[in-house]
C-alpha cells in the first residue's frame, strides 16, 4: 500500500517521520533573534522585519516549519502558525510543491535624503591602453575541459594548504614549458607560484630589503606601479640611460667603479629589466647589452629581475630568449598568464636562483596565499595537453593581422606618424611631431579612444631626452571593431 503524506499549512510537504531528522539537517539555513512577548509573536515579527528591510529578497524559499522549528528550538506548529499568519498579511506566499516564500513585493527600505546623482564620467568606446589582451579570445571550452580533467585527478591534499612555492603540477609543467620555449634554465624546486608581476615584484623587493639593498636601477621608461612597489619596499629606482639602442646597461659597470657618481648608480645592489622586448619602447635589449649585466651581476652579487611580460608574442624576428638563460643565478626571471590568457587569472611564476629560493618562500609565506589551487591545476594540465601552445599560435596570428592593419592604415592616412617596436608584443609606439603629443591624446579621447603619451611612461628622474609619441595598444579592441578604431585613431593624429 502506498502511503501518502499530508501538506502543512505552509505549504511544505510533511516528511515520513523517520526521515526527520534528515530533512531538517538539509533545511535551508535562516537567521532569525525572535523578540518581544509570546514566541509565536516575536517569530512573525522578526519575519516580517527580515522581508520589510529588505533581507529576505522576493522570492527566496523558506526553511520548512519543521527546519525551522529544530533550529530555533521551537514548537513546529509555532512556526507554521507564524507562516500563516504573514501569508495572510501578504508577506509570504505558500503553495504546495512550492513551499513557503517570500511574496513578490517591493521591499521596504529606509527612507534616505534625496541625492543629486553625480554625473557619470564620459567613458571611452574603445581601449588602446597597452597591458590588456583579447579577453574575448580567452579558449572558455579548452579551459573548462581543462580544469574538470585537473579536477577529476586532483588528490585530495591538493585542496589544502599546501607548499607555499604553489602546485608541483604546475611548477613542473612551467619548468619544461619555459625551457623549451624561453630559453629559461628552470627547475620546479626553483619556481615559485605568484598571483601576477607585481606580487612577484613584491616578494623580491622584500628579499633585497632584508639583504641590506637599498637602491634599485630601473629603465627610463616602464610602469609607475612598478616604480611604486619598489619605493613601498624601501628601496630607491634610479633610471638608467636610454638611447636608440635600448637601455646603456653597460652605466651599471661605470656605477660601480665610481665613474660617474652623477648617476646614482654606484649604490644599487640590483637592476629591474624588460629585456626580450621592453616596454614601452618595443625594442629588445641588444645582444652586448645583454652579457654586460649579467657580468655586472656577477661581479658585484647583483641581481637582475627579469620582466618576460609579452615574450610569447613575436612577428617579424626570431624569438628572443630570456636573459635568464645566460645568467641562471644571478637572474629572477618572472613571467604571468596575464597577456597569454589574461589578467583576471591572476597567476604569474617566478624561476628564482637557487641561493635566493628560502628566502622567497618565506616572504611569500609570511605574506600571501592567495594563488588558487584550482587554477594552478588547470594551467597545469592546460600546458601539458599542448592547449596553452595552441592558445598563443591563433592569438599570435590575430594580433599580429591586427597590428599589420595598423602600420597599412598608419601608411595610408598619417604617413608623417612612424610606427616603432611592432616586431613582436601587443602595442605599438607612434612616434609624433615635437609638442603635439597631449592634443593628439585629447583629440583621440574625443573620438572615444582611450590612450596614453610617452610621457605617461617615463621615470621622473629620467635624463632622456622629451619625446613626443603614443603608446598603442592593439590587444583589447574586438576584431569587429578594429577598422573603426584605426579610422578613428588616424582622425586624432596630426
Amino acid at each position: 500500500m502506498v502511503k501518502s503524506w499530508a501538506t502543512s499549512a505552509d505549504g511544505n510537504r510533511s516528511d515520513p517521520p523517520r526521515n526527520a531528522g534528515l530533512r531538517a539537517a538539509l533545511g535551508v539555513d535562516l537567521h532569525l533573534e525572535p523578540a518581544g512577548h509570546g514566541v509565536r509573536r516575536g517569530l512573525t515579527d522578526a519575519l516580517r522585519e527580515a522581508v520589510r528591510g529588505g533581507r529576505l529578497a522576493p522570492g527566496t524559499r523558506l526553511p520548512s516549519s519543521r527546519t525551522l522549528s529544530a533550529d530555533l528550538g521551537i514548537a513546529r506548529n509555532t512556526v507554521a502558525d507564524a507562516y500563516a499568519d504573514l501569508v495572510a498579511e501578504g508577506w509570504l506566499t505558500a503553495r504546495q510543491g512550492s513551499g513557503t516564500r517570500v511574496a513578490e513585493r517591493a521591499a521596504e527600505p529606509a527612507a534616505e535624503p534625496r541625492r543629486r546623482r553625480p554625473r557619470e564620467r564620459h567613458r571611452p568606446a574603445y581601449d588602446l591602453i597597452p597591458g590588456t589582451p583579447d579577453l574575448a579570445s580567452f579558449p572558455r571550452a579548452e579551459w573548462l575541459r581543462a580544469a574538470r580533467r585537473a579536477l577529476a585527478h586532483a588528490p585530495h591534499e591538493a585542496l589544502g594548504y599546501g607548499d607555499p612555492r604553489g602546485r608541483v603540477e604546475l611548477r613542473t609543467a612551467l619548468a619544461g614549458y619555459l625551457s623549451r620555449a624561453r630559453g629559461v634554465h628552470a627547475d620546479p624546486d626553483r619556481v615559485l607560484i605568484c598571483s601576477g608581476f607585481l606580487h612577484g615584484l613584491m616578494l623580491i623587493a622584500t628579499v633585497l630589503r632584508e639583504r641590506g639593498v637599498r637602491s634599485l636601477a630601473v629603465e627610463s621608461y616602464g610602469l609607475d606601479v612598478h616604480w611604486d612597489v619598489l619605493e613601498r619596499a624601501g628601496l630607491r629606482g634610479v633610471p638608467l640611460p636610454f638611447d636608440e639602442r635600448g637601455t646603456r646597461t653597460e652605466e651599471l659597470d661605470a656605477g660601480a667603479a665610481g665613474q660617474r657618481p652623477d648617476t646614482g648608480l654606484s649604490g644599487v645592489g640590483a637592476v629591474l629589466l624588460t629585456p626580450a622586448h621592453q616596454f614601452p619602447m618595443g625594442v629588445p635589449l641588444r645582444p652586448g647589452r645583454r652579457s654586460a649585466v649579467v657580468d655586472w651581476a656577477r661581479r658585484t652579487g647583483g641581481l637582475i629581475v627579469e620582466d618576460d611580460y609579452d615574450g610569447e608574442f613575436r612577428y617579424d624576428r626570431q624569438p628572443v630568449g630570456a636573459l635568464q638563460g645566460l645568467g641562471p643565478d644571478q637572474v629572477v626571471y618572472i613571467g604571468t598568464a596575464s597577456k597569454s590568457l589574461a589578467p583576471g587569472l591572476r597567476l604569474g611564476w617566478m624561476v628564482l636562483p637557487p641561493s635566493l629560493v628560502p628566502e622567497a618562500v618565506a616572504a611569500k609565506g609570511r605574506a600571501d596565499w592567495s594563488c588558487g589551487v584550482l587554477d594552478q591545476l588547470t594551467l597545469a594540465e592546460f600546458l601539458t595537453s599542448g592547449a596553452y601552445d595552441r592558445h598563443v599560435r591563433a592569438v599570435r596570428l590575430r594580433y599580429r593581422r591586427r597590428r599589420d592593419a595598423l602600420v597599412e592604415a598608419l601608411a595610408a592616412r598619417a604617413p608623417e606618424v612612424h610606427a616603432t617596436g611592432i616586431a613582436a608584443g601587443l602595442h605599438a609606439v607612434l612616434e609624433l611631431p615635437s609638442g603635439t603629443e597631449q592634443s593628439v591624446v585629447r583629440a583621440a579621447a574625443w573620438r572615444g579612444l582611450a590612450v596614453h603619451g610617452l610621457t605617461r611612461f617615463r621615470h621622473p628622474d629620467s635624463v632622456a631626452a622629451h619625446r613626443d609619441a603614443l603608446v598603442v595598444g592593439y590587444g583589447t579592441p574586438p576584431d569587429s571593431a578594429w577598422s573603426g578604431v584605426l579610422d578613428a585613431l588616424c582622425q586624432a593624429l596630426p
